[in-house]
């Protein structure tokens, strides 16, 4: 498949450098107020869709506020800012932040999700690249933040998903489905992911803040380390029913698509076994030599598979569904350990190929 001749929309970028989480969220929430109330929007239409009961929305963004402000204060800080720069209600951001799992409740799953791959087998920085699938509409919500070494790409109004921080750590992110998710509103997984690029600066640090939170729905966090020299990961997957860590293998790979890849975690795992995280990640297996180049490009070819060719990576919608089971591959994303910045294409793999196409952050 060749590129899509629609033109995606830029994506938002906001620098700040105050360690101050009420002035930052103001600044960010001010200069993306529009981007964030066109997110609201979007994910109000999202879980009405998918049968969230839109009466229980300000109690959930209720009670997603709160468990931010348990586990994670200075970021409830943040949060509060941030709704107060953008106008909006601070529910409404609880909601956005718990937008997982919120979904949860209802048992949404989706074949349609996110790719990551890892090499740790070399000298040097880890080689990562993953794909950020999701609806459509929310192609205009993508915002870069930088903020006293933090770099992260997320969703207007979501404090944090990808990125990477100045001790050489990074984060990707996936989305993991669980028989044990959507009993309640825990710490919402964004929240977990922005608190470990705010914090941590080992791997051991990582899951132990992964660790500590008290979630509701499941994920899965690659993250990855640079000491200047060598690189090393693990996939944490996280869930209501425990929460698993995994190494690289002998080789070096770490690949992770959307099931879980710990035994036990895997018997609660609610993917169909026919759903295409299971090809995808075949596909990531037979071909990952190809992340070891030490050419990005040959990163990017990995990831450059459609459902034609028998793994969705790159995900393109599909005429006459209904837009909640309508995925596309919004943004392939690259963590730069050595250079410290994240490198973006606003687009899937297929429309990456030349570097001009990316932005770096």
């Amino acid at each position: 498949m060749g590129r899509d001749p629609e033109q995606l929309p830029v994506i938002a970028r906001h620098l700040t450098d105050t360690a101050d989480p009420a002035e930052r969220g103001h600044t960010v929430g001010t200069a993306d107020r529009a981007r964030i109330r066109r997110s609201i929007t979007e994910y109000r239409r999202l879980f009405e869709a998918v049968q969230v009961d839109p009466a229980v929305l300000p109690s959930y963004g209720e009670q997603a506020a709160e468990e931010i402000r348990r586990w994670a204060p200075a970021l409830h800080t943040e949060l509060v800012a941030l709704a107060r720069g953008a106008g909006v209600e601070l529910w409404q951001l609880g909601m956005l932040n718990a937008r997982t799992e919120i979904l949860a409740t209802v048992g949404a799953t989706a074949d349609g999700e996110c790719t990551t791959a890892v090499y740790v087998g070399g000298p040097g920085a880890p080689h990562t690249i993953q794909t950020w699938d999701w609806h459509e509409e929310f192609t205009d919500t993508k915002s870069l933040v930088r903020h006293t070494g933090v770099r992260t790409f997320t969703e207007a109004g979501i404090l944090g998903k990808i990125g990477l921080n100045s001790a050489g750590l990074g984060l990707h992110f996936n989305i993991l489905s669980h028989a044990a998710d959507g009993a309640r509103i825990g710490v919402p997984v964004h929240i977990v992911a922005r608190r470990i690029l705010d914090e941590a600066a080992t791997l051991a640090e990582a899951v132990d803040i992964a660790r500590s939170a008290d979630v509701s729905a499941s994920t899965v966090l690659t993250v990855v380390a640079h000491d200047g020299r060598d690189g090393d990961a693990v996939c944490v997957e996280l869930s209501p029913a425990g929460t698993a860590v995994l190494p690289p293998d002998s080789d070096g790979y770490l690949l992770h698509t959307n099931h879980f890849l710990d035994p036990h975690l895997a018997t609660g795992e609610l993917a169909a076994p026919t759903a295409g995280t299971y090809a995808r990640l075949e596909h990531l297996a037979a071909r990952r030599k190809l992340l070891a180049s030490p050419d990005p490009a040959r990163w990017t070819e990995l990831l450059d598979v459609h459902e034609s060719d028998g793994a969705p990576v790159c995900c393109h919608p599909q005429p006459g569904l209904p837009f909640q089971q309508q995925w596309r591959t919004l943004l392939t994303v690259r963590l730069d350990l050595a250079e410290g910045r994240l490198s973006c294409h606003d687009g899937g793999p297929c429309t990456a190929g030349e570097e001009s196409t990316w932005e770096h952050f």
